[in-house]
């Protein structure tokens, strides 16, 4: 019988006074001056607290060592608050308070922007509880129109500049879904990548063929040569894509099988010894599946 998960924090929230929470860490200038602090900082003015701030249990001197919540115990102080909603920790570590969190990706920012104008939520309070200009949450609101619903499908969990999407939008829906994948595959979402690929993309292919590509800096000659590069790319990219789970799967197994050649000692004495050349090429497939299970 496996024994029961025990809980790190108490199940009660405390509402603590922040003189009796100690930091251990100081609050530096460029902290304080940086965007993610002067988000925090907003949200707090505006809706409170949102996440309760994590403490140890009461010392002797009776105040609580902080674990997670420095930027919003600053922010508070800052605000002149007196107390905040804490939960106690039974173990006095922060490695697991916020340091593998993921954060909102893009296209969920959009659906939670969304759901809240549509429910009445001034764009204004939006604005400032999410610490950005009131135009860019009108933007973030029409992000996704005219973005085909398989490409939303490849982006809604990745964290992607909100430029990309106005890129997107001059291709037609079938590119919009293969300049993602090319995105996915290469872990880049960046403004400058989307451009690269949209320079790249035959005039046939936008979404208003009609109106010439004007991408700074690219001259046409270089568009027609960065077309024709892409098109290759892309068919070497799904001939690859096509094939990769077969060979994944046949490497596997053609390599579990040597494993086990070269593990018995006479086979592996009888090849070194007359053939030492495929020895070495044994040994270097083991070797590399290994490092990659690894």
């Amino acid at each position: 019988m496996t024994d029961p998960i025990r809980i790190s924090f108490a199940r009660e929230v405390l509402n603590l006074r922040l003189d009796a929470i100690l930091p251990v860490r100081p609050m530096t200038v460029r902290i304080v001056e940086s965007k993610r602090y002067i988000r925090i900082a907003t949200s707090v003015r505006q809706i409170g607290i949102v996440e309760p701030l994590a403490v140890t249990v009461v010392d002797r001197s009776g105040r609580h060592m902080l674990l997670d919540g420095h930027l919003r115990l600053h922010a508070l102080r800052e605000a002149s608050v007196e107390s905040a909603p804490c939960i106690v920790a039974d173990d006095d570590e922060a490695f697991t308070y916020n340091k593998r969190v993921n954060r909102l990706a893009t296209v969920q920012e959009h659906y939670m922007i969304t759901r809240a104008l549509d429910r009445g939520v001034p764009a204004a309070m939006i604005a400032a509880a999410l610490g950005m200009d009131e135009t860019l949450v009108a933007r973030r609101r029409t992000m996704l129109d005219r973005i085909s619903s398989d490409t939303v499908e490849i982006l809604k969990d990745k964290h992607v500049n909100a430029v990309v999407f106005d890129i997107l939008r001059k291709l037609k829906p079938e590119k919009q879904f293969a300049a993602a994948e090319m995105m996915a595959a290469m872990n880049n979402f960046t403004a400058s990548y989307a451009r690269a690929i949209l320079a790249a993309t035959r005039q046939c292919d936008l979404a208003k063929p009609d109106q010439p590509k004007k991408i700074l800096g690219v001259t046409p000659e270089q568009m027609a040569r960065m077309e024709r590069e892409l098109e290759t790319l892309n068919a070497d990219f799904r001939a690859r894509d096509s094939n990769f789970g077969d060979d994944v799967l046949e490497l596997v197994l053609s390599s579990r099988y040597l494993k086990r050649l070269i593990g018995n000692d006479k086979v592996a004495s009888y090849i070194t010894s007359r053939h030492p050349e495929i020895m070495s090429q044994f040994q270097a497939i083991v070797d590399a599946t290994s490092l990659d299970a690894s």
